[in-house]
């Protein structure tokens, strides 16, 4: 899952990052595809020796798109992962070596929230089936047309799991996709291949982290190693930062918001199966030949350059004056170690600390702030320094309650500039303009020739069009007073004269009790 709003953040404040990949498409001659030559240089400029996969986040989106229709069965899914593996192959092309790793046994502190994910997913499928159900029985009712589903078993995404029949199927059907690509394609001739299944232990990316530590660790390690690692997990960035590799690169699909979603029950986009109107569906060429064919994904892919970002970071937490040596290294395990604090995979958020807010940048001000008092740093080598940590903490406490309060004010003023809008709205449904000007200012009727009456003095005319605005305004507010009278003394009702007498709704009230926050947090100290 990564860390919310993680990526989004990176990429406005650190554009310099992010490098749409140049793709080579495979041609078509007499009928005959011809593959991509992987064994030519790559097109991105750049010669990367490793390629990581962490195939779950290939595994999701091949069983079960969002933007296409889903495949029909197990071995539609097989096919759909093996292309967008050679895809990812195409415009990688590593020179050395290729890791494949399938999510194992998570660790135990990541189970609840894989738990309560499956039991989430299930529930809404169950729920999807029976609105399908009752949508498809209101428009039979009233005389549409829905297309007979066809017959076939729902596919449970919670089969991605280990220890299922889906895991063992999908490991030995990736065998022999390695087995046939270093037989018959030369670009995967001098390549070592690895695939790590779903029976070893362990999350993808922290298998391949593994793999990139122990072979630092080998006496013959070419420093110079250019590492490509595909997956959209916004960790996977931190992950990266912490294995010091001055040649790191992740490779994910480029989003796009705001995406059109076919509709779970016609599949047409436009709309939602809650607007479903049992349209048939429009033809897909002269004789509806392509009536059947799985339209092609043409998701763009970028590159993140972890390199670039380590160099923004050199110029960010670069320090001055310092009571003992500088190093960019730990200082980047700093960093990665500051950014747990807003939340990830194994970890809770501080309810403070929103990336949304600034958080990040609030974290590295508070640390170049301390670093003085701490005199070294949070983190050796894996291990933190608890005494050093309790001076952040500190500070980000000092900083709550502001953030509280300017947090509370924004949402008290949007929810006021919502109930504004609303009464506005309202009151220029019940009721016409506030005064009618006359004069060479008045409406004139469509397609009337006659001109309008000219203005003799402009200045009375300005006169009279101010008395009649508050002449109407002073009537308003007499009417509002007499409501309120009649209410007894309530100064709910509304200023409109037509709404005399009736009392606002709940929902127009401008007073509604918000509840106080009474929580002052103590000082944290350790034992």
């Amino acid at each position: 899952m990564g860390v919310p709003a993680f990526f989004r953040w990176l990429s406005r404040k650190y554009a310099s990052i992010i490098v749409h990949c140049v793709e080579e498409k495979g041609k078509e001659c007499n009928g005959v595809r011809i593959p991509v030559d992987t064994t030519k240089p790559n097109p991105n400029e750049v010669e990367f020796d490793n390629l990581y996969l962490d195939m779950n986040g290939i595994i999701h989106p091949c069983t079960h798109p969002e933007d296409k229709a889903a495949p029909k069965n197990e071995d539609e899914m097989m096919v759909a992962i093996f292309e967008y593996i050679d895809r990812l192959y195409n415009i990688v092309r590593p020179r050395r070596v290729l890791y494949m790793a399938i999510d194992g046994v998570a660790p135990r502190a990541k189970m609840n929230q894989q738990r309560s994910r499956r039991f989430r997913a299930s529930k809404e499928g169950v729920e999807l089936v029976e609105e399908k159900q009752r949508i498809t029985e209101e428009i039979l009712g009233r005389g549409g047309y829905v297309a007979p589903d066809e017959i076939k078993e729902r596919f449970d995404s919670n089969c991605i799991t280990p220890g299922t029949e889906f895991m063992d199927n999908l490991a030995q059907c990736l065998r022999y996709y390695v087995a046939d690509r270093l037989s018959n394609d030369p670009g995967w001739k001098n390549i070592t291949v690895l695939l790590s299944d779903a029976s070893v232990p362990g999350e993808g990316e922290h298998k391949i982290m593994d793999y990139i530590r122990r072979q630092r660790a080998q006496p013959n390690h070419d420093p110079n190693t250019h590492h490509c690692l595909c997956g959209a997990d916004a960790d996977l960035i931190m992950l990266g930062l912490a294995t010091h590799e001055p040649n790191f690169t992740i490779i994910r699909e480029e989003f796009k918001p705001n995406k059109p979603r076919p509709c779970a029950l016609c599949g047409q986009i436009g709309h939602e199966i809650k607007d479903c109107q049992g349209t048939p569906r429009e033809k897909k060429g002269e004789h509806d030949e392509f009536a059947d064919s799985m339209p092609v994904s043409e998701q763009e892919f970028i590159f993140i350059r972890l390199c670039v970002l380590r160099e923004y970071l050199a110029r960010e937490l670069t320090m001055a004056s310092l009571p003992f040596p500088f190093d960019f290294e730990r200082s980047i395990d700093d960093w990665v170690f500051m950014c747990f604090f807003v939340g990830n995979d194994f970890l809770p958020h501080l309810p403070s600390l929103e990336i949304r807010e600034g958080a990040i940048d609030r974290l590295v001000t508070i640390y170049k702030d301390v670093v003085h008092k701490t005199g070294g740093y949070l983190t050796e080598n894996g291990y933190v320094n608890l005494e050093r940590v309790e001076l952040i903490m500190q500070a980000v406490g000092v900083a709550e309650d502001n953030i509280f309060k300017k947090r509370k004010e924004d949402d008290q003023g949007f929810k006021r500039r919502m109930k504004d809008k609303r009464r506005r709205m309202k009151a220029e449904q019940q009721r016409g303009p506030a005064h009618m000007t006359t004069g060479q200012f008045a409406p004139q009727a469509l397609g009337r020739r006659d001109r309008p009456e000219a203005v003799q003095n402009a200045r009375h005319q300005a006169f009279d069009m101010r008395m009649q605005h508050n002449k109407v305004r002073r009537a308003d507010a007499a009417q509002s007073l007499k409501a309120s009278i009649k209410n007894g003394g309530n100064s709910s009702a509304g200023p409109s004269a037509d709404n005399k007498g009736v009392k606002r709704k709940a929902e127009d009230s401008d007073s509604e009790p918000e509840p106080e926050d009474d929580v002052r947090r103590q000082p944290w100290t350790a034992n």
